[in-house]
């Protein structure tokens, strides 16, 4: 007969010595982005123990989601059903204790105001202009946001902390700039450019789920001294994982004069590796 400690969910984790299981499960979640990585980076979560979720995304279910997105069905695929409804219902069937919300709708008309919620901000996002949306709002309202992104068997991770570390703008160059302005430029209600779709795997994102989920237990359980201060890089055509430097960019508008100053301060002493 099983024992108490194996019916306990999670006995393992529990062997983690610096996992604040408690603070987990409290800790309130906002995942922007339902596709790909938005599927794995919730299943982790609702595994890991996180039970306050909200899934934010405006899209439905389409045929070409199915190879790499574990919630979606063929029936999800023909009927068109939202993604952000479909994930929270994936996590709570997971994680009978989980409290998983959708919200459908698009990022840019959510209020300014509604980050304030959130304890961590996950971006599972597929285009410049949402990242860059996602990533100031979350730094301005001094919550931690963990960025994830892929392209085939490229895959990178960057956990923001404001007030005084690098966010995702400041590792971006003109060219991401230029693309995020050819987003923008509409006329009536049609998006004159669109981004291209990128190739993509599932191994390459269940590894960047991974990566960002673990940042999540850390930054729950008050380890912010072991979460990521640059950027995860992963080519699983090399089979090569690092971690690249991303300076703060003193041109970067998240950043006011006060921040870079502390930050400046702490370089000197060396108190930032």
């Amino acid at each position: 007969m099983p024992g108490a400690v194996d019916q306990d969910t999670f006995d393992r984790s529990r062997r983690v010595g610096w996992l604040n299981l408690d603070a987990i499960f409290r800790t309130r979640v906002l995942m922007i982005g339902a596709g790909a990585l938005g599927n794995e980076v919730g299943k982790c979560l609702a595994l890991s123990g996180f039970r306050r979720v909200t899934v934010v995304d405006m899209d439905h279910v389409v045929g070409s989601n199915l190879n790499r997105c574990l919630f979606f069905t063929q029936e999800d695929a023909r009927t068109g059903s939202k993604k952000a409804e479909v994930v929270a219902r994936g996590i709570m069937d997971i994680s009978p204790d989980a409290r998983a919300r959708a919200v459908v709708g698009r990022l840019e008309d959510l209020p300014g105001s509604f980050y304030d919620g959130f304890d961590i901000v996950l971006g599972c996002l597929d285009n410049i202009a949402a990242r860059i949306h996602a990533n100031s709002h979350a730094y301005h309202a001094g919550r931690p946001y963990i960025d994830g992104g892929m392209e085939g068997f490229i895959g990178r991770v960057m956990a923001c902390l404001p007030p005084d570390g690098p966010c995702v703008q400041c590792g971006m160059n003109r060219s991401h700039a230029k693309v995020a302005n050819m987003r923008f430029s509409c006329t009536g209600e049609g998006v004159v450019f669109h981004e291209p779709r990128l190739a993509a795997e599932i191994t390459t994102t269940s590894i960047v789920s991974a990566v960002m989920v673990r940042e999540c237990l850390k930054i729950a359980s008050g380890r912010k001294d072991m979460t990521l201060r640059n950027t995860f890089y992963y080519d699983g055509q090399r089979n090569v994982a690092e971690e690249m430097e991303v300076p703060l960019d003193p041109r970067c508008p998240n950043h006011p004069p006060q921040v870079l100053q502390v930050s400046e301060n702490h370089i000197m002493s060396g108190s930032v590796q």
